[in-house]
C-alpha cells in the first residue's frame, strides 16, 4: 500500500503530534546551523575590510549593478550588531516556517526575497546599501501570519503573535521612523510572506 507518506504528511500538520514536534525540533537545529554560516560571512567581510561585501553584493536601489544584493544582501550585516540582533529572531520565526515543510520553506523563501529584495530596489534611497535578513525575518513572520487566516491554523496565528508581541520594538521598523534602517524592506518582507502563505498554501 502506498498511503502512509500521505498520512504522515497530514499527522505532521497536526499541533501537538509527535510528528509535529519532531518537526519543529528539526527545524530548529536547521536554523541554528545556517546563523554560524551568516558568522562566517561577516567574518570574511571585516577580513577583506569592514564594508567591503557589503557594497559588493548589497541592494542599491535604482542601479543595475546593485540588482544583485536581491539574492545575496540577506546574507550580509552592516556589523556584528547588525547580525546579533537578527540572528536569534532569524531562528524563531525560520524554525516555525521551516516546521511546516521544506519545500514550502524554500519555495517562500525566494519569494520573500524576490518581493523585498525588488521592492527596495524599485523605492528604496538610491544613495544606500541595503543589507541584513531582516526582510526575510519580517517575511517568515508574515508567512506565519499568512498560514494562520489561510489554512486556519491557531497554532500559526499564535506564534506569529507571541514574536511580534516579543519584538514589538522590531515590527514597528515597518514604519519609516528612522533613516538608517529599511523600513521598505522589513514591510514588503512582511508583504511577501503573506503572498507565499497564500501562493504555497497547504491544499
Amino acid at each position: 500500500m502506498s498511503y502512509r507518506p500521505a498520512v504522515a504528511r497530514t499527522d505532521e500538520a497536526r499541533f501537538g503530534t509527535d510528528a509535529f514536534y519532531a518537526s519543529i525540533g528539526r527545524a530548529f537545529v536547521t536554523m541554528c546551523a545556517v546563523i554560524p554560516i551568516l558568522f562566517l560571512v561577516e567574518a570574511l567581510d571585516v577580513a577583506l575590510g569592514p564594508g567591503t561585501l557589503d557594497v559588493a553584493g548589497g541592494i542599491i536601489p535604482h542601479h543595475l549593478d546593485g540588482l544583485d544584493g536581491v539574492l545575496f544582501s540577506p546574507f550580509l550585516h552592516a556589523g556584528w550588531d547588525h547580525l546579533y540582533g537578527n540572528a536569534v529572531p532569524l531562528i524563531l520565526v525560520g524554525t516555525f516556517a521551516l516546521a511546516g515543510g521544506a519545500r514550502r520553506f524554500i519555495w517562500s523563501t525566494l519569494t520573500i526575497m524576490l518581493i523585498s529584495g525588488l521592492g527596495v530596489w524599485f523605492v528604496g534611497d538610491p544613495d544606500t546599501i541595503v543589507v541584513g535578513a531582516s526582510g526575510v525575518i519580517f517575511g517568515y513572520l508574515g508567512l506565519l501570519f499568512g498560514r494562520g487566516f489561510v489554512e486556519r491554523s491557531w497554532w500559526n496565528l499564535g506564534v506569529a503573535a507571541f514574536i511580534g508581541l516579543l519584538y514589538w520594538y522590531q515590527v514597528y521598523n515597518i514604519l519609516p521612523t528612522d533613516r538608517t534602517v529599511s523600513w521598505q524592506g522589513h514591510l514588503l518582507g512582511l508583504v511577501g510572506g503573506f503572498v507565499a502563505a497564500f501562493l504555497f498554501r497547504r491544499r
